[in-house]
């Protein structure tokens, strides 16, 4: 079952594949469609607590996302 806040996502329509870049493309289309998302935020919560390895979630890269993943790890040890 589809999270309700998806439908309100401005990629809600969009290709997929803009969301799943190359790895030498900086994802920069994508994250300019994150940035006017009113649903960024549900967006990015469900990618991490999901674990999602590929493509871009509210605004953030796998990369990113792994990031604030340690960070938040970190934090939670100290």
């Amino acid at each position: 079952m589809q999270p309700s806040w998806r439908r309100r996502a401005a990629c809600a329509g969009l290709a997929a594949d803009l969301f799943f870049p190359d790895d030498d493309d900086p994802a920069t289309a994508a994250k300019a469609v994150c940035g006017r998302c009113e649903v960024r935020v549900q967006c990015l919560d469900h990618a991490l607590s999901r674990r999602e390895r590929a493509g871009v979630w509210g605004g953030t890269t796998e990369r990113e996302r792994r990031r604030i993943l340690r960070r938040r790890r970190r934090r939670r040890s100290a």
